[in-house]
């Protein structure tokens, strides 16, 4: 069942929400206050460990970063800038609140509060080079347009291509709705999946979304099944549990739905690639994992956004059986500034904050995938509550035009209002056995650190 609502105010935000957004940007304010002393800190000892990390993945030549950031060289001349973005939460592009929420994220990025302060220091101190001798030995980086999964299952074992477009160097946005076979003859349980733009097209392909088409026998022809996944400008991929199945049935077709819009050069035959990790033939899981969009608007409900105005959405979505929350990817575009997920727990009136992201960019839709033991837990009638805030003012740094009424529609320069939200469908013994095992798990680890 799914009940939404929509509400237009002017920041009309539950206290408690605004008084963790108050604190979150204080901190900001504190971080970019913070200066002196550098306290002995060098790029060589301190800052290239935490680059190697957290940064050259994407920062080295020929990656997606607009810049290489491998050696002291390359790092000094940006060393006030780095500065600035990463103690404003902008950089590395993991855009999750800390100490709000569930903390325990797989391919988690984001600098510790500790990291942050180090490169303020070091950028405030003139970002001295220190020792040669204190450099860690360089690291070797997967080539930059391998597989997002490849280092941790391998060559993926399917790949699904869109069949080749041009785009325009200048014009309006265009969508490309190929529809292509995944050639599998058997049904399969999928455990990971990764679209993967052109190099050259990684910054015209806002998203490519896929949804699966089989062969109904009545009509004689192929009908919607589920979708598949999702892709939007920066997302990594999804991993699906073992104990749960998102099924790619034998004989099915893929049908893409890829939003280009262009980037002032033209792209000639133009392929997205989609890579899906499959467990092996024969694999038996309980339950069952869909990724479905879960809107903030009623049906046929509207979202408009004044010139220099602001906006907050909110939906509510309910199961008829527990589930698993296994990650939840916020969407929006330049307005959307903020995304929270809550749970209601009906019976008690517990409002429980699940995660937030109060400082969204467009540039990265991230698909934040809970660690085992952190995937909240949803009894049988609790509520999603899932709030976006739009902002769009001048403060707003990623506004492209103030002065303008913003609408709900697929454009870049419209607005959208939902998330995606990976969900594993439990039933009540699979739901109480979960919560036993993770509470049997997290004794046994008090233990273990109780006997050191």
């Amino acid at each position: 069942m799914s009940i939404m609502r929509f509400r237009h105010t002017s920041w009309g935000i539950r206290l408690g929400a605004l008084a963790v957004w108050v604190a979150l940007f204080s901190l900001h304010t504190l971080g970019q206050q913070t200066g002196a002393d550098s306290g002995g800190v060098t790029y060589a000892k301190d800052i290239a460990p935490i680059f190697q990390k957290n940064c050259q993945q994407c920062h080295q030549s020929g990656a997606i970063g607009p810049m290489p950031l491998t050696t002291y060289q390359e790092v000094r001349p940006w060393a006030r800038a780095i500065k600035q973005k990463v103690v404003q939460g902008e950089m590395p592009p993991y855009r999750y609140d800390r100490g709000i929420g569930i903390q325990d994220l797989k391919y988690d990025l984001r600098l510790s509060e500790a990291e942050i302060q180090t490169i303020a220091r070091w950028a405030d101190s003139g970002a001295p080079l220190g020792d040669p001798a204190d450099l860690p030995p360089p690291v070797s980086f997967p080539d930059p347009n391998k597989w997002a999964f490849a280092e941790q299952f391998g060559p993926p074992d399917l790949v699904i291509r869109t069949k080749p477009f041009t785009l325009e160097a200048k014009g309006q946005d265009v969508w490309w709705r190929p529809t292509v076979p995944t050639g599998l003859t058997q049904d399969r349980c999928i455990k990971a999946i990764s679209v993967k733009p052109s190099m050259k097209g990684r910054a015209a392909a806002h998203h490519a979304n896929s949804d699966l088409l089989v062969f109904d026998e009545k009509s004689g022809q192929y009908v919607e099944s589920q979708r598949l996944t999702e892709y939007a400008l920066g997302k990594v991929g999804e991993i699906v549990p073992p104990d749960a199945c998102r099924t790619l049935p034998a004989n099915s077709m893929v049908r893409w739905d890829v939003h280009y819009y262009p980037i002032g050069q033209k792209l000639e035959n133009d392929v997205i690639e989609m890579g899906v990790w499959l467990y092996p033939e024969g694999h038996r899981a309980p339950y069952k994992q869909d990724l479905k969009l879960y809107s903030l608007l009623m049906k046929g409900g509207e979202l408009e956004i004044p010139p220099h105005g602001t906006a907050v959405t909110q939906g509510f979505h309910s199961f008829k059986t527990p589930v698993r929350i296994d990650s939840f990817q916020p969407h929006g575009h330049f307005r959307l500034v903020g995304k929270t997920l809550e749970i209601f727990y009906p019976e008690t009136g517990k409002l429980e904050l699940i995660s937030s992201i109060s400082n969204w960019t467009n540039n990265w839709h991230t698909s934040h995938i809970f660690a085992d033991d952190a995937a909240p837990l949803v009894p049988k009638g609790a509520v999603l509550v899932i709030t976006g805030y739009y902002d769009n003012t001048a403060a707003n740094k990623q506004n492209p035009d103030p002065n303008q009424w913003v609408g709900l529609g697929s454009r870049t320069a419209d607005e959208m209002s939902h998330a995606w939200i990976a969900v594993t469908h439990l039933d009540d013994e699979g739901y109480q056995g979960q919560l036993a095992r993770r509470e049997e798990r997290k004794k046994a680890k008090a233990q273990a650190a109780a006997a050191k």
